[in-house]
């Protein structure tokens, strides 16, 4: 679980739920079905109307999809640096072939992005119809992340209009009753605004700011693929470990990139590079 995305949840939570316990005892006067099922359903409703069934889904999946773990950090691009450059000494030792076995064992979390790079490169691109096939696929993958993002901050900009379209109904049978009751509006126009509230909250606590993370998450993914497109492309060309390590390294933060020296001191791979120099 990502606990940074779980706690901002509970402080936005906390701090509302808080500010209605210090402000009054009447708890009750913010708990309304009809104004949460015209919230929720209107926005719902409008959305399966815009977007294809699949797509609203799958954007309705990546709410609770924000809480998990994202895979990339800085910790796992040094590693996959590292990953690279030990395929390039073991392209060196063993020719392309050499690769086949790493295809297998290839994690594919990423949609199987690095497994079919590798496939690529066995299969016998050089390194710049590497380089263009990756990039294509790479763009889709993006193009097709941001679709959620953007369904979701179409619901995040539509259930705040559903809130005020619940307080025009609210206040339309609040009027229809002042006559028999003109002691009641307040109460009424209380309960007419809760729909209001409902949809602010609704686009700037949940549906806003999972747009938000998803968009950034996918740009993530979508810079972490080209920085292992760039060391794929350099080994389907049979670029040396060093050139790899260079050109991967020119991505990163300097106090994350990868060094040969120190990362595979004592290892039979810089033997191997002397060797092949």
């Amino acid at each position: 679980m990502s606990i940074n995305t779980f706690f901002a949840m509970l402080l936005g939570i906390g701090l509302f739920m808080g500010a209605i316990a210090v402000s009054t005892d009447n708890y009750w006067v913010f708990l309304s079905g009809a104004s949460a099922v015209i919230v929720l359903g209107g926005t719902l409703a409008s959305t399966f109307l815009s977007y294809e069934y699949r797509y609203v889904v799958s954007a309705l999946k990546a709410i609770l999809g924000t809480f998990s773990v994202h895979r990339v950090d800085q910790a796992s691009l040094n590693a996959e640096v590292g990953r690279v450059i030990r395929w390039a000494y073991m392209v060196q030792k063993d020719g392309i072939m050499g690769l086949e076995a790493e295809a297998k064992s290839t994690p594919g979390w990423d949609g199987g992005f690095l497994l079919f790079g590798v496939e690529l490169i066995l299969t016998g691109y050089n390194g710049e119809e590497t380089r263009r096939i990756l990039s294509n696929t790479i763009e889709s993958a993006y193009e097709r992340g941001l679709v959620r993002a953007g369904i979701l901050r179409n619901m995040a900009s539509t259930a705040p209009a559903f809130g005020m379209i619940g307080t025009l109904v609210g206040l339309v049978v609040m009027l229809d009753k002042m006559g028999d009751d003109p002691g009641g509006i307040g109460a009424g126009m209380a309960v007419a605004l809760i729909t209001t509230l409902y949809g602010v909250l609704l686009a700037r606590l949940i549906f806003g700011p999972v747009g938000n993370k998803v968009q950034q998450r996918e740009e993530i993914a979508r810079f972490r693929n080209y920085l292992i497109l760039d060391g794929l492309a350099m080994l389907a060309d049979k670029a040396s470990p060093r050139h790899i390590q260079d050109r991967m390294n020119s991505y990163l933060d300097p106090t994350i990139r990868y060094d040969i020296d120190t990362q595979l001191k004592g290892s039979a791979a810089p033997a191997a590079e002397k060797a092949t120099a």
